[in-house]
C-alpha cells in the first residue's frame, strides 16, 4: 500500500498479510465499498491479527464486495477464505482469511454491532485512501 507520497506504508509486520490487505481493500474499493476501517487486534484477540470492516449500501452490494474480494484473493494469491458466513442474508458477511477477518456490513448492521467501539482498544491503522480524503 502506498501513501500519497508514493512511500510504502507499513501496515502489517508480515509482508504477505500486507499484500493480502492491499488486495482485499482494492477489491472492495472497486465495488464502491464505503468507510473501510482496519483494526489491528493481534495484541487483544487470539483469533486473528486484523479486522477489516467495510460498508456496502445494499445486500446486492455487500454480496458483490464479498464476491470481488474472494475472486481477487483467489486470482492473485490462490487463497480462499477459510470460512464465509452470512452471504445468504447479505446484511453482514464475515470472511476468514486467518490473519485477516473481513466484515462487510450494511450501514444499519454496522452501526448496531459497532465493532470499532467494541474493539475500541485496538489500534486503528490508517489506509492510504484515508489520506486522500483529507
Amino acid at each position: 500500500m502506498t501513501n500519497p507520497t508514493g512511500i510504502i506504508t507499513p501496515v502489517a509486520e508480515n509482508l504477505k498479510t500486507e499484500q493480502f490487505l492491499e488486495t482485499i481493500v482494492t477489491a472492495a474499493e472497486d465495488k464502491k465499498a464505503g468507510d473501510i476501517a482496519l483494526l489491528k487486534v493481534a495484541d487483544i484477540c487470539y483469533l486473528t491479527d486484523y479486522f477489516l470492516i467495510i460498508t456496502g449500501y445494499s445486500t446486492t452490494q455487500v454480496r458483490a464486495i464479498e464476491d470481488a474480494i474472494e475472486a481477487a484473493m483467489e486470482l492473485e494469491w490462490q487463497q480462499s477464505p477459510r470460512q464465509v458466513e452470512g452471504k445468504s442474508e447479505g446484511s453482514w458477511i464475515l470472511m476468514d482469511y486467518g490473519d485477516i477477518i473481513v466484515h462487510i456490513f450494511l450501514p444499519k448492521e454496522r452501526e448496531f454491532y459497532n465493532l470499532e467501539a467494541f474493539w475500541g482498544h485496538a489500534q486503528r491503522i490508517p489506509l492510504p485512501s484515508d489520506h486522500l480524503e483529507e
